[in-house]
C-alpha cells in the first residue's frame, strides 16, 4: 500500500474509546500517524508504539492542557486535533429537561470542545502557527429535532466556535473545520433506537436507516477526515462541511 499524505504525523483525537473516535485511531495508526488519544473510558490503542493514551474528562482544562504537553513530549508537535468527545443525553421535549442535564451536556460538547481547542490552538501557536482542527459537527447544528434540543443547540455552537477560530488563527496558518459525518452506526445510534418515540418523534427515520443498512461507515469517515486534514488535493475551501453519503447519490 502507497504511503498515506498523513503518515508520521501527530494527531490527538478526543473521546477515542468508541465509536467513530476509536475507529479514526484504528485508521490512522495503520497508516502510520502518531496519535494521542484521550476520552473517559478505557483506550483500545493504549499501549502501542507511537500512541500516548490517557483517560481524562475533556471539561477539565488542567488535564486536557498536561495531556497536550504530554503528547508534544512523547510525540513531537501535534498536527491535527480532532474533538469528538460527545454525549447525546438528554433526549426529551424541552419542557420536560432538568436545568442541571442541560448544563451537563453543553459542558460536554461544548465547553469541552472549547479546552480542547484552546489547547491545541496555544500549542500550534507555539510551534509558529499551522496545524488542522476538526469539531465533530453534526446535521442537528442545521436541522432541529424534536426531543435534541441539548444536542441541536450545542453542535450549533459549535459551528459558530469553529468559524470564529478560522477566523482568529487564520493568519498564523491554522485551518479549522466542523464536520458533521453523516450517520454512523455507533452506541449514539443504538440510543437513539431504544429512545421512545414520544420523547425523539423522527424515530422511525433511524429505524429505517438500519434495517436499509445505509449508514455511513467508520472507516470511511475515518479516511475523509484525514484527507480533508492532510492531503492537499483533498484541501477545502469552505469552514463547515458535510460528508458525502458513502455510498453515493439516492
Amino acid at each position: 500500500m502507497s504511503q498515506q499524505p498523513w503518515s508520521g504525523r501527530t494527531a490527538v483525537i478526543t473521546g477515542a474509546s468508541r465509536g467513530i473516535g476509536a475507529a479514526i485511531a484504528e485508521v490512522a495508526a495503520a497508516d502510520g500517524l502518531r496519535l494521542g488519544l484521550c476520552a473517559r473510558g478505557e483506550l483500545p490503542l493504549a499501549g502501542r508504539e507511537g500512541v500516548h493514551a490517557a483517560q481524562l474528562d475533556i471539561r477539565d482544562e488542567a488535564a486536557v492542557d498536561g495531556f497536550t504537553q504530554a503528547v508534544t513530549d512523547a510525540l513531537g508537535p501535534i498536527d491535527l486535533w480532532i474533538n469528538n468527545a460527545g454525549t447525546l443525553v438528554p433526549i426529551a421535549p424541552v419542557r420536560e429537561i432538568e436545568v442541571a442535564d442541560f448544563r451537563e451536556h453543553i459542558d460536554i460538547n461544548l465547553t469541552g470542545a472549547f479546552i480542547g481547542t484552546r489547547s491545541f490552538v496555544r500549542h500550534r501557536r507555539s510551534e509558529g502557527g499551522g496545524g488542522v482542527l476538526i469539531n465533530i459537527s453534526s446535521g442537528a447544528a442545521w436541522a432541529a429535532y424534536a426531543g435534541w434540543a441539548a444536542y441541536c443547540a450545542g453542535k450549533a455552537a459549535l459551528e459558530r466556535l469553529t468559524e470564529v477560530v478560522a477566523e482568529e488563527e487564520a493568519p498564523m496558518g491554522l485551518r479549522a473545520h466542523s464536520v458533521a459525518p453523516g450517520v454512523v452506526d455507533t452506541d449514539m445510534q443504538a440510543l437513539i433506537r431504544s429512545t421512545p418515540a414520544d420523547r425523539f418523534p423522527a424515530l422511525d427515520r433511524f429505524v429505517e436507516m438500519k434495517r436499509d443498512g445505509t449508514f455511513n461507515s467508520a472507516d470511511y469517515v475515518a479516511r475523509e477526515l484525514l484527507a480533508l486534514a492532510f492531503d492537499p488535493a483533498r484541501k477545502p475551501d469552505a469552514i463547515a462541511i458535510r460528508l458525502d453519503d458513502e455510498a453515493g447519490p439516492g
